[in-house]
Protein backbone atom coordinates (compact mmCIF):
# COMPACT_ATOMS: atom_id res chain seq x y z
CA UNK A 1 0.00 0.00 0.00
CA UNK A 2 3.05 2.26 0.09
CA UNK A 3 4.05 4.65 2.82
CA UNK A 4 1.42 5.60 5.37
CA UNK A 5 1.01 9.40 5.51
CA UNK A 6 2.23 11.02 8.71
CA UNK A 7 -1.23 12.41 9.47
CA UNK A 8 -2.71 8.90 9.30
CA UNK A 9 0.02 7.57 11.60
CA UNK A 10 -0.86 10.29 14.09
CA UNK A 11 -4.55 9.43 13.81
CA UNK A 12 -3.87 5.73 14.40
CA UNK A 13 -1.72 6.57 17.40
CA UNK A 14 -4.48 8.84 18.69
CA UNK A 15 -7.09 6.08 18.43
CA UNK A 16 -4.75 3.69 20.27
CA UNK A 17 -4.30 6.32 22.99
CA UNK A 18 -8.05 6.67 23.36
CA UNK A 19 -8.44 2.91 23.79
CA UNK A 20 -5.89 3.03 26.57
CA UNK A 21 -7.50 6.01 28.27
CA UNK A 22 -11.16 4.95 28.01
CA UNK A 23 -11.28 2.26 30.61
CA UNK A 24 -14.26 -0.11 30.42
CA UNK A 25 -14.59 -0.41 34.17
CA UNK A 26 -14.23 -3.08 36.79
CA UNK A 27 -16.41 -3.78 39.78
CA UNK A 28 -13.43 -4.73 41.94
CA UNK A 29 -11.23 -2.13 43.60
CA UNK A 30 -7.69 -3.33 42.91
CA UNK A 31 -5.23 -3.74 45.72
CA UNK A 32 -2.33 -1.43 45.06
CA UNK A 33 0.29 0.68 46.71
CA UNK A 34 -0.82 4.15 47.79
CA UNK A 35 -1.06 6.46 44.82
CA UNK A 36 2.36 8.17 44.61
CA UNK A 37 0.65 11.40 43.53
CA UNK A 38 -1.12 11.70 46.86
CA UNK A 39 -4.48 11.38 45.10
CA UNK A 40 -7.16 8.93 46.26
CA UNK A 41 -6.94 5.41 44.84
CA UNK A 42 -10.71 5.21 44.37
CA UNK A 43 -13.29 7.91 43.61
CA UNK A 44 -17.02 7.46 43.99
CA UNK A 45 -18.95 8.97 41.10
CA UNK A 46 -22.40 10.36 41.91
CA UNK A 47 -24.37 10.61 38.66
CA UNK A 48 -26.82 13.53 38.83
CA UNK A 49 -27.89 13.66 35.17
CA UNK A 50 -31.41 12.23 35.53
CA UNK A 51 -32.34 14.84 38.15
CA UNK A 52 -30.02 17.86 38.12
CA UNK A 53 -29.28 17.33 34.45
CA UNK A 54 -32.86 17.19 33.22
CA UNK A 55 -34.70 19.50 35.63
CA UNK A 56 -33.91 22.59 33.56
CA UNK A 57 -35.12 21.21 30.22
CA UNK A 58 -37.89 23.42 28.86
CA UNK A 59 -39.76 20.59 27.13
CA UNK A 60 -41.05 17.78 29.31
CA UNK A 61 -38.85 14.71 28.96
CA UNK A 62 -41.09 11.62 28.60
CA UNK A 63 -41.17 9.38 31.65
CA UNK A 64 -40.10 6.32 29.67
CA UNK A 65 -37.02 8.21 28.45
CA UNK A 66 -36.00 9.08 32.01
CA UNK A 67 -36.42 5.46 33.03
CA UNK A 68 -34.37 4.23 30.06
CA UNK A 69 -31.60 6.74 30.81
CA UNK A 70 -31.36 5.63 34.45
CA UNK A 71 -31.32 1.97 33.47
CA UNK A 72 -28.50 2.60 30.98
CA UNK A 73 -26.51 4.46 33.63
CA UNK A 74 -27.02 1.57 36.05
CA UNK A 75 -25.67 -0.82 33.44
CA UNK A 76 -22.56 1.37 33.18
CA UNK A 77 -21.63 0.52 36.75
CA UNK A 78 -22.24 3.92 38.31
CA UNK A 79 -22.48 3.37 42.08
CA UNK A 80 -24.88 6.27 42.80
CA UNK A 81 -27.55 7.67 40.47
CA UNK A 82 -29.70 10.57 41.59
CA UNK A 83 -33.09 9.62 40.20
CA UNK A 84 -35.52 12.49 40.65
CA UNK A 85 -36.83 15.16 42.98
CA UNK A 86 -39.96 14.94 45.12
CA UNK A 87 -40.77 18.62 44.85
CA UNK A 88 -44.00 20.34 43.92
CA UNK A 89 -44.70 20.15 40.18
CA UNK A 90 -45.59 23.84 40.46
CA UNK A 91 -41.94 24.67 41.08
CA UNK A 92 -40.20 22.01 38.98
CA UNK A 93 -42.70 20.57 36.46
CA UNK A 94 -39.99 18.44 34.84
CA UNK A 95 -39.94 16.27 37.97
CA UNK A 96 -43.73 15.84 38.24
CA UNK A 97 -43.44 12.16 37.26
CA UNK A 98 -41.15 11.37 40.19
CA UNK A 99 -43.30 8.55 41.57
CA UNK A 100 -43.63 6.73 38.24
CA UNK A 101 -39.89 7.05 37.56
CA UNK A 102 -38.89 5.83 41.01
CA UNK A 103 -41.20 2.84 40.85
CA UNK A 104 -40.32 1.83 37.29
CA UNK A 105 -36.53 1.88 37.11
CA UNK A 106 -34.54 -1.33 37.43
CA UNK A 107 -32.82 -1.44 40.80
CA UNK A 108 -29.33 -2.89 40.31
CA UNK A 109 -27.62 -4.59 43.24
CA UNK A 110 -25.01 -2.38 44.85
CA UNK A 111 -26.33 0.83 43.27
CA UNK A 112 -27.79 3.66 45.36
CA UNK A 113 -30.76 5.60 43.94
CA UNK A 114 -31.18 8.75 46.06
CA UNK A 115 -33.89 11.36 45.49
CA UNK A 116 -34.18 14.98 46.56
CA UNK A 117 -36.74 15.80 49.27
CA UNK A 118 -37.14 19.48 50.24
CA UNK A 119 -39.49 18.84 53.16
CA UNK A 120 -41.11 16.09 55.20
CA UNK A 121 -44.05 15.82 52.80
CA UNK A 122 -41.67 15.15 49.94
CA UNK A 123 -39.79 12.69 52.11
CA UNK A 124 -42.87 10.58 52.85
CA UNK A 125 -43.89 10.65 49.18
CA UNK A 126 -40.40 9.45 48.23
CA UNK A 127 -40.48 6.59 50.75
CA UNK A 128 -43.93 5.55 49.52
CA UNK A 129 -42.51 5.39 46.00
CA UNK A 130 -39.71 3.08 47.13
CA UNK A 131 -36.81 5.45 47.84
CA UNK A 132 -34.09 4.05 50.11
CA UNK A 133 -31.98 7.21 50.34
CA UNK A 134 -32.83 10.91 50.23
CA UNK A 135 -31.06 14.25 49.94
CA UNK A 136 -31.78 17.70 51.30
CA UNK A 137 -30.54 20.75 49.46
CA UNK A 138 -29.55 23.96 51.18
CA UNK A 139 -27.47 26.96 50.20
CA UNK A 140 -24.70 29.14 51.54
CA UNK A 141 -26.46 32.18 50.03
CA UNK A 142 -29.48 33.69 51.74
CA UNK A 143 -30.91 35.09 48.51
CA UNK A 144 -30.42 31.87 46.58
CA UNK A 145 -32.09 29.89 49.35
CA UNK A 146 -35.17 32.09 49.09
CA UNK A 147 -35.21 31.84 45.29
CA UNK A 148 -34.52 28.11 45.13
CA UNK A 149 -36.54 26.63 48.00
CA UNK A 150 -38.64 29.65 49.02
CA UNK A 151 -37.28 30.06 52.52
CA UNK A 152 -34.35 31.51 54.44
CA UNK A 153 -31.30 29.44 55.37
CA UNK A 154 -32.52 29.24 58.97
CA UNK A 155 -35.99 28.13 57.90
CA UNK A 156 -34.45 25.55 55.57
CA UNK A 157 -32.47 24.07 58.46
CA UNK A 158 -35.68 23.56 60.43
CA UNK A 159 -37.23 21.76 57.46
CA UNK A 160 -34.16 19.60 56.95
CA UNK A 161 -34.02 18.66 60.62
CA UNK A 162 -37.58 17.35 60.36
CA UNK A 163 -36.68 15.32 57.25
CA UNK A 164 -33.52 13.92 58.83
CA UNK A 165 -35.30 12.91 62.04
CA UNK A 166 -37.98 11.11 60.01
CA UNK A 167 -35.30 9.43 57.91
CA UNK A 168 -33.32 8.29 60.94
CA UNK A 169 -36.44 6.72 62.43
CA UNK A 170 -36.69 4.59 59.26
CA UNK A 171 -32.92 3.94 58.85
CA UNK A 172 -32.87 5.99 55.64
CA UNK A 173 -29.50 7.67 54.90
CA UNK A 174 -29.53 11.38 54.10
CA UNK A 175 -27.12 13.33 51.93
CA UNK A 176 -26.83 17.11 52.16
CA UNK A 177 -26.21 19.65 49.39
CA UNK A 178 -24.81 23.13 49.85
CA UNK A 179 -25.41 25.29 46.79
CA UNK A 180 -23.45 28.43 45.87
CA UNK A 181 -20.32 27.21 47.65
CA UNK A 182 -18.09 29.20 45.29
CA UNK A 183 -20.38 32.02 44.24
CA UNK A 184 -24.00 33.14 43.95
CA UNK A 185 -25.88 34.57 40.95
CA UNK A 186 -27.49 37.15 43.25
CA UNK A 187 -24.92 37.89 45.97
CA UNK A 188 -21.68 37.28 44.09
CA UNK A 189 -18.81 36.03 46.24
CA UNK A 190 -19.71 33.79 49.17
CA UNK A 191 -17.46 33.68 52.19
CA UNK A 192 -15.86 30.30 52.79
CA UNK A 193 -16.79 30.58 56.46
CA UNK A 194 -20.48 30.69 55.50
CA UNK A 195 -20.12 27.52 53.42
CA UNK A 196 -18.38 25.85 56.37
CA UNK A 197 -21.12 26.97 58.75
CA UNK A 198 -24.00 25.59 56.65
CA UNK A 199 -22.08 22.38 55.92
CA UNK A 200 -21.33 21.82 59.59
CA UNK A 201 -24.99 22.22 60.52
CA UNK A 202 -26.10 19.66 57.95
CA UNK A 203 -23.39 17.23 59.01
CA UNK A 204 -24.24 17.72 62.69
CA UNK A 205 -27.89 16.97 61.95
CA UNK A 206 -26.86 13.61 60.55
CA UNK A 207 -26.16 13.96 56.83
CA UNK A 208 -23.57 11.29 56.07
CA UNK A 209 -22.12 13.24 53.15
CA UNK A 210 -22.07 16.92 52.19
CA UNK A 211 -21.90 17.85 48.51
CA UNK A 212 -20.42 21.30 47.94
CA UNK A 213 -21.85 22.84 44.79
CA UNK A 214 -20.33 25.43 42.47
CA UNK A 215 -23.84 26.13 41.25
CA UNK A 216 -22.95 28.72 38.62
CA UNK A 217 -19.51 27.43 37.73
CA UNK A 218 -17.55 30.53 38.72
CA UNK A 219 -15.03 28.77 40.94
CA UNK A 220 -11.32 28.41 40.24
CA UNK A 221 -8.74 26.08 41.79
CA UNK A 222 -7.79 28.95 44.10
CA UNK A 223 -11.31 29.56 45.40
CA UNK A 224 -11.96 25.82 45.62
CA UNK A 225 -8.86 25.36 47.78
CA UNK A 226 -9.79 28.25 50.05
CA UNK A 227 -13.36 27.02 50.49
CA UNK A 228 -12.33 23.43 51.19
CA UNK A 229 -9.71 24.53 53.71
CA UNK A 230 -12.49 26.23 55.68
CA UNK A 231 -14.94 23.32 55.43
CA UNK A 232 -12.37 20.62 56.27
CA UNK A 233 -11.78 22.36 59.60
CA UNK A 234 -15.38 21.54 60.48
CA UNK A 235 -16.12 18.27 58.66
CA UNK A 236 -13.98 15.18 57.95
CA UNK A 237 -12.80 15.26 54.35
CA UNK A 238 -14.07 11.71 53.76
CA UNK A 239 -17.62 13.08 54.26
CA UNK A 240 -17.29 15.68 51.49
CA UNK A 241 -18.13 15.67 47.80
CA UNK A 242 -17.77 18.33 45.12
CA UNK A 243 -20.43 19.25 42.57
CA UNK A 244 -19.01 21.44 39.82
CA UNK A 245 -20.67 23.22 36.93
CA UNK A 246 -18.49 24.07 33.96
CA UNK A 247 -19.68 27.56 33.01
CA UNK A 248 -16.17 29.01 32.88
CA UNK A 249 -14.41 25.80 31.89
CA UNK A 250 -12.88 25.33 35.35
CA UNK A 251 -14.71 22.22 36.55
CA UNK A 252 -12.02 19.58 35.92
CA UNK A 253 -9.32 21.81 37.40
CA UNK A 254 -11.51 22.42 40.45
CA UNK A 255 -12.18 18.70 40.85
CA UNK A 256 -8.47 17.91 40.63
CA UNK A 257 -7.81 20.49 43.34
CA UNK A 258 -10.42 18.82 45.54
CA UNK A 259 -8.86 15.39 44.93
CA UNK A 260 -5.46 16.75 45.90
CA UNK A 261 -7.02 17.90 49.18
CA UNK A 262 -8.41 14.46 49.95
CA UNK A 263 -11.96 14.60 48.55
CA UNK A 264 -12.91 11.28 46.93
CA UNK A 265 -16.56 11.80 45.88
CA UNK A 266 -17.46 13.67 42.71
CA UNK A 267 -20.90 14.62 41.38
CA UNK A 268 -21.25 14.86 37.60
CA UNK A 269 -23.86 14.51 34.85
CA UNK A 270 -23.83 12.38 31.72
CA UNK A 271 -23.25 14.50 28.60
CA UNK A 272 -22.75 17.55 30.82
CA UNK A 273 -26.50 18.00 31.15
CA UNK A 274 -27.89 20.57 33.51
CA UNK A 275 -28.17 24.07 34.73
CA UNK A 276 -30.20 25.50 37.58
CA UNK A 277 -33.61 27.13 36.92
CA UNK A 278 -32.92 29.57 39.77
CA UNK A 279 -29.32 30.38 38.82
CA UNK A 280 -29.22 32.66 35.79
CA UNK A 281 -26.25 31.96 33.54
CA UNK A 282 -25.55 28.53 34.96
CA UNK A 283 -24.57 26.00 32.32
CA UNK A 284 -24.38 22.25 32.62
CA UNK A 285 -22.73 20.08 35.20
CA UNK A 286 -19.28 18.79 34.45
CA UNK A 287 -19.68 15.82 32.10
CA UNK A 288 -19.36 12.37 33.65
CA UNK A 289 -17.45 11.20 30.57
CA UNK A 290 -14.83 13.95 31.01
CA UNK A 291 -14.40 13.27 34.72
CA UNK A 292 -13.93 9.55 34.04
CA UNK A 293 -11.35 10.26 31.34
CA UNK A 294 -9.35 12.43 33.74
CA UNK A 295 -9.58 9.93 36.60
CA UNK A 296 -8.58 7.04 34.35
CA UNK A 297 -5.58 9.02 33.16
CA UNK A 298 -4.58 9.60 36.77
CA UNK A 299 -4.79 5.89 37.56
CA UNK A 300 -7.74 6.43 39.90
CA UNK A 301 -10.26 3.59 40.06
CA UNK A 302 -14.02 4.22 39.67
CA UNK A 303 -15.48 0.89 38.57
CA UNK A 304 -17.48 2.68 35.86
CA UNK A 305 -17.62 1.61 32.22
CA UNK A 306 -16.91 4.83 30.34
CA UNK A 307 -18.03 3.50 26.97
CA UNK A 308 -21.48 2.67 28.36
CA UNK A 309 -21.71 6.12 29.93
CA UNK A 310 -20.97 7.67 26.54
CA UNK A 311 -23.64 5.48 24.96
CA UNK A 312 -26.13 6.66 27.58
CA UNK A 313 -25.11 10.23 26.82
CA UNK A 314 -25.63 9.68 23.10
CA UNK A 315 -29.07 8.25 23.84
CA UNK A 316 -30.32 11.19 25.91
CA UNK A 317 -28.81 13.81 23.61
CA UNK A 318 -30.51 12.17 20.63
CA UNK A 319 -33.86 12.29 22.40
CA UNK A 320 -33.37 15.90 23.48
CA UNK A 321 -32.05 16.82 20.03
CA UNK A 322 -29.05 18.56 21.53
CA UNK A 323 -25.29 18.31 21.30
CA UNK A 324 -23.36 16.70 24.11
CA UNK A 325 -21.33 18.96 26.38
CA UNK A 326 -18.75 16.23 26.92
CA UNK A 327 -15.43 17.00 25.24
CA UNK A 328 -14.47 13.32 25.47
CA UNK A 329 -17.68 12.16 23.81
CA UNK A 330 -17.27 14.73 21.02
CA UNK A 331 -13.66 13.66 20.41
CA UNK A 332 -14.40 9.95 20.55
CA UNK A 333 -17.62 9.92 18.54
CA UNK A 334 -17.44 12.97 16.24
CA UNK A 335 -20.62 13.69 14.32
Amino acid sequence: MGNVPTAVKHCLSYQHLLKEQIWIGDVTIPEQDPNPTGLPQHVKIVEVGPRDGLQNEKEFVPTNVKIELINRLSEAGLPVIEVTSFVSSKWVPQMSDHTDVMRSIKKFAGVQYPVLTPNVQGFHSAIAAGAKEVSVFGAASETFSKKNINCSIEESMSRFEEVIKSAFAMNIPVRGYVSCALGCPYEGNIEASKVAEVSKRLYSMGCYEISLGDTIGVGTPGSMKKMLEAVIKEIPVHALAVHCHDTYGQALANILTALQMGVSVVDCAVAGLGGCPYAKGSTGNVATEDVLYMLNGLGIHTGVNQTKVMEAGHFICSVLNKKTNSKVAMATFPL
